[in-house]
């Protein structure tokens, strides 16, 4: 391996030497953050609203603003999508990204303003290269080319000045002349929105690449990792792209997949976690030996956090950087220069460290069960569903988990649909081994575990192969950012999915 040549090393530094500057004030580079934002505010339509002009304070902008989801500020966005500006942020929108976070038929369409673009979403990509580097001095990682498995590519149906798709196909068609030069493949497939043909063209156009790094959520990663060594006859990625070093991750958590991931590629490679989303830039995975993810406080975002007890409050408490506990769930309230406003996207998150701030996604503030008392959390049954494959010697690929209401003289139970890529030797087996690891990971879980008497042992079903891709398939939401939905605290996924096979 070679070491870094002059300029990577230049820029390295520069990068690491800002983000050190602001991790040794993080407090106040947040307010500094804020005030940006508020400035830009003045001359909006929801500034005029909420009386951002006079406002001096974070207690102040607290009390003023209340706490948004997509709802509230939908109105909004389709007067912005209609061709109105200065109504969310003082300059132009001219691309959304649809978030399809969860399998839901309403699509949300998030904003994205140059700002966002360029100080948020770029700046994060810098980061992530930068601190790669930093890690890992001796990487040639820019010698080669960056395989980027994202979304696709629309034009807006309501206005053609307006265009919107996937995040990863907006921050593709909009990418410096840097990030064109260090990824692969060229940009008509790239942003290509039928998935079985992308893949097919992602694997004819990448094999003879010198790919060094891969992007992309695991799901959609692997088929097309299985696709190319069907196409070559290759037994590991290594024979295909001996120089990968590197696969970044992030929007589910790897924990089911990295097993899956070390197989396939048949050598030891780094992974690094990021923390994006169609909102913004959040945080990237900064040392081999901590766990989470470093918070990124200059690039745009003003954070608060709010405990899981308060959602659904008339009036839900927020804190601040200062106050976060460590292990504690919240969900992340945001404020961007892409004109959002105290606004929840949904995820939460637990520390696992301060000073500095890091994070990992716990789960979905939707995403849960808690039909028992038990307050499953995708961060417990990941981990959980990790352990039960080791045990029984057996790869999960994908899954998703419900409620079963059994009636008054009888106690309820989960129902968990599966998909093996090499399926356990005893699905009861399997079934007891997720419910020891869950007893391990969540209390709440074994209090009502306890003699079978709220809850009894999960069920576990295996499903056919591809059952998940077709169920996506059939709802229009196949690939991309696109994720089967790990927890329910309804049927409805479930109850879809067994109507299918059936």
């Amino acid at each position: 391996m070679k070491l870094l040549s002059p300029a990577i090393s230049r820029l390295v530094r520069f990068r690491q030497w800002r983000t050190e500057t602001w991790l040794s004030n993080p407090i106040g580079t947040q307010r500094e953050v804020l005030q940006d934002l508020v400035t830009h505010a003045q001359y909006t339509e929801i500034g005029r609203k909420f009386g951002l002009t006079k406002l001096f304070s974070i207690t102040d902008f607290k009390n003023t603003i209340p706490i948004q989801e997509y709802e509230d500020i939908q109105p909004y966005v389709e007067r912005i999508m209609n061709g109105e500006e200065n109504i969310l942020w003082n300059t132009p929108v001219n691309w959304f990204a649809k978030s399809s976070g969860t399998t839901s038929t309403k699509s949300k369409f998030i904003p994205i303003t140059k700002e966002s673009l360029e100080d948020c979403h770029f700046q994060g990509a810098k980061d992530v290269i930068s601190l790669y580097y930093y890690l890992n001095p001796n990487s040639d990682l820019l010698t080669g080319k960056g395989l980027v498995i994202g979304g696709s590519h629309q034009m807006c149906i309501i206005n053609e000045n307006i265009q919107y798709g996937d995040l990863s196909a907006v921050l593709l068609q909009n990418s410096p002349y840097w990030g064109q030069w260090i990824r692969t493949p060229e940009l008509s497939i790239a942003l290509m929105d039928e998935w079985e043909s992308k893949i097919e063209k992602l694997a004819q156009s990448t094999i003879k690449e010198n790919v060094t790094s891969l992007s992309g959520v695991p799901t959609w990663t692997l088929v097309l990792l299985k696709r190319i060594l069907e196409i070559t006859g290759k037994e590991s990625i290594s024979e295909v792209w001996p120089n990968l070093e590197v696969y970044i991750h992030g929007g589910v958590s790897f924990v089911p997949y990295k097993e899956q991931f070390k197989k396939i590629i048949g050598r030891e490679i780094h992974y690094l976690e990021i923390y994006n989303a169609s909102e913004g830039f959040f945080a990237v995975q900064d040392s081999l030996t901590e766990e989470g993810m470093l918070l990124l406080l200059n690039h745009g975002i003003f954070y608060e956090f709010m405990p899981v007890e308060e959602y659904g409050k008339l009036e839900p408490k927020t804190i601040g950087l200062n106050k976060v506990e460590i292990g504690k769930n919240y969900a992340i309230v945001i404020s961007t220069n892409a004109g959002l406003w105290r606004y929840m996207p949904g995820d939460t998150v637990q520390f696992t460290s301060t000073f500095p701030f890091r994070v990992k996604v716990s789960g979905r503030l939707k995403h849960f069960i808690n039909a028992f008392g038990e307050e499953l959390i995708i961060d417990n049954t990941d981990k959980a569903i990790a352990i039960a494959a080791e045990k029984t010697n057996s790869i999960v690929n994908d899954y998703t988990a419900a409620p079963i209401y059994f009636g008054d003289s009888q106690s309820g139970s989960h129902e968990w649909l599966i998909e093996f890529e090499k399926a356990p030797h005893c699905i009861k087996e399997f079934a007891y081994e997720l419910d020891c690891a869950l007893k391990t990971l969540n209390s709440d879980y074994e209090a009502k575990r306890y003699k079978d008497i709220a809850l009894q042992m999960p069920l576990v079903k295996q499903l056919p192969k591809d059952v998940f891709t077709k169920w996506l398939s059939k709802k229009g939401k196949l690939g991309g950012q696109h994720k089967v939905p790990r927890l329910s605290n309804e049927r409805t996924y479930v109850e879809e999915i067994l109507e299918m096979i059936n």
